[in-house]
C-alpha cells in the first residue's frame, strides 16, 4: 500500500500531501477540482503512461517551475518519478532513492484503475482493449512490460528496414524476426496464462449483483501455428507494401462475452458492460494477491455514480474483500456512505482538505 503520497507542480496541484490512514481513500468535489488529477499521479508509480495514457508535459502545472513530481513511500521503499524543467518529454523514476527504469516499479508496486473513459473499452479499438489486457498481465508477470519494450523496438526497427526492403540487409532482418519472435512467445504465454486463471477465477466467484464475463485472446490467422519468424519472414513483401508489421501478438484483441446472456460485451449495455469490467477488476485483485503475496492498489474513478444503493454496497463488500488499497472519487459524500472506515478528503481547487462529515 501506499503510505505518504506527494505531489509537486502536477496538474493543478502545486504541493500536495496526503497520509491515507485506511485502505479506502475517497476523494470528493466538484468537477474540475482535481480529483482524477491524484489518480493519475498515483497511476504513475507503474509502468506505463498512467490512466489517462498523457504525454508527460502536459502534466506539468501551468504556472509552475516546469516539471513535476511524484513520490510515495511504499512497505519502507520511496517510489518517485517525474520530470526535470529542462528536459519535459523525458521520465525520471527514482527507487530507494536511486535511479531506475520503470519497468523496474512493477517490482513493487501493482495498480490497476478504472475510469469513466473505460466504459468504452469494448467498443474501443482493439488497441485499447490490448493494453488493458497488458496492465493486467503485468501485476502478474513484472517482466511483461521489458518483453513489451523490446518487441516494440525490434518491430520498428524491422519496419524501418522494410521501407526500402530491396536494399534491406536480410541478415540483419532475420535478427529482428528473431527478436520478435523470441520476446513475442513470451507476451503471448503472459496474456494466455492471465485469461486462463482469470476464467478459472471468474467461473468459481459466488453470484453477486455484476455480471460475470468469459475471456478470449483472438489474433488474425497470419500463418496458422508457424513460428512467429518464418511467418515475418514470409510476409516481408506484405509488410512493405502495408507499411506496418500484419503478424505478431500487437495485433491480439482481447474478447470479452457476458456468460449468462451468451452475449459479446460490445453488444451489451453500457451498465452491464461496466459491471463486466468490474468483475474482471475484482478477479485480478484477488489473483494477485494470492500470486504476489500482496494485493493492486486498485483507482476507481467515479465508479459509483452510476450504482443503485445496493449495488454499491454489494461493490464495497467485494471491494473490501480483495484486501486492497482502493482509492474512489466522487462528486458527492454521501455516494460512500456504505463504507464504515474510510479517509476522507474533499479536493476544491487544487486544494486537500479532511473531509469533516
Amino acid at each position: 500500500m501506499l503510505g505518504r503520497l506527494t505531489l509537486s507542480d502536477f496538474r493543478n496541484h502545486a504541493d500536495a500531501l496526503i497520509v491515507p490512514e485506511h485502505r479506502f481513500i475517497v476523494l470528493t468535489g466538484d468537477n474540475g477540482a482535481g480529483k482524477t488529477n491524484i489518480l493519475e499521479a498515483v497511476s504513475l508509480l507503474a509502468p506505463g503512461r498512467g490512466l489517462r495514457g498523457a504525454a508527460l508535459r502536459e502534466m506539468r502545472r501551468q504556472d509552475g517551475a516546469g516539471g513535476f513530481g511524484i513520490a510515495a513511500e511504499v512497505d519502507g521503499v520511496v517510489l518517485g518519478t517525474g520530470v526535470l524543467s529542462g528536459t519535459p518529454d523525458r521520465r525520471q523514476v527514482r527507487i530507494g532513492g536511486a535511479s531506475a527504469s520503470a519497468n523496474a516499479l512493477a517490482d513493487h508496486l501493482s495498480i490497476m484503475w478504472l475510469t469513466p473513459a473505460m466504459d468504452r473499452l469494448f467498443l474501443d479499438s482493439p488497441g485499447g482493449r490490448r493494453r488493458f489486457l497488458d496492465r493486467l498481465t503485468l501485476a502478474l508477470h513484472p517482466g511483461h512490460a521489458v518483453h513489451s519494450a523490446r518487441y516494440d523496438a525490434a518491430m520498428r526497427a524491422r519496419n524501418r528496414l522494410l521501407n526500402d526492403l530491396r536494399s534491406a540487409d536480410p541478415v540483419w532482418l532475420d535478427a529482428l524476426e528473431a527478436q520478435m519472435g523470441e520476446h513475442g512467445a513470451a507476451l503471448a504465454g503472459a496474456r494466455v496464462d492471465l485469461v486462463a486463471r482469470l476464467n478459472h477465477a471468474l467461473r468459481d466467484q459466488p453470484d453477486t449483483p455484476f455480471a460475470r464475463p468469459h475471456m478470449a485472446i483472438d489474433g488474425p490467422d497470419e500463418g496458422g501455428d508457424d513460428p512467429l519468424p518464418l511467418r515475418l519472414a514470409r510476409g516481408r513483401r506484405r509488410d512493405a507494401v502495408a507499411g506496418r508489421t500484419l503478424a505478431g501478438p500487437h495485433r491480439d484483441d482481447l474478447i470479452v462475452t457476458h456468460i449468462a446472456r451468451s452475449q459479446p460485451a460490445a453488444l451489451c449495455s453500457t451498465g452491464e458492460q461496466k459491471a463486466l469490467l468490474l468483475s474482471i477488476l475484482l478477479a485480478h485483485a484477488a489473483l494477485v494477491r494470492d500470486d504476489r503475496g500482496h494485493p493492486p492498489v486498485l483507482l476507481l474513478d467515479e465508479v459509483a455514480a452510476h450504482l443503485d444503493p445496493s449495488r454499491r454496497t454489494a461493490l464495497f463488500a467485494r471491494l473490501e474483500q480483495t484486501g486492497s488499497q482502493i482509492w474512489m472519487t466522487g462528486t458527492e459524500d454521501s455516494l460512500f456512505n456504505a463504507l464504515a472506515v474510510a479517509t476522507r478528503l474533499t479536493i476544491t481547487a487544487g486544494q486537500i482538505f479532511r473531509s469533516t462529515t
